[in-house]
């Protein structure tokens, strides 16, 4: 008699485990969604800064560049003129 009500309990324990087993699940992959999508924003803010920089720097490198080949034009074509002003 005394058996009874505790397999009750353990069935009754058991029931309950599984009701809210379900549940667990359906959160947890609600949190993974919601992990994934802050951690595809934190790649893509990286990204963004990434590329920035590097849009900046390869900009600073060409102007330098360009300013570079305008002054070999510009002494170049005063050698030129040196040449044929004699």
């Amino acid at each position: 008699m005394r058996m009874l009500p505790i397999i009750a309990a353990g069935f009754i324990g058991i029931a309950l485990a599984g009701a809210a087993s379900p549940q667990t699940a359906a959160q947890d992959m609600k949190n993974a969604g919601h992990e994934s999508k802050e951690a595809v924003k934190s790649v893509g803010k990286g990204t963004g800064k990434a590329v920035t920089t590097g849009a900046k720097k390869t900009k600073r490198v060409v102007k330098k560049g360009a300013h570079a080949v305008a002054d070999e034009t510009r002494e170049g074509a005063e050698k030129v003129e040196r040449k044929t002003a004699r």
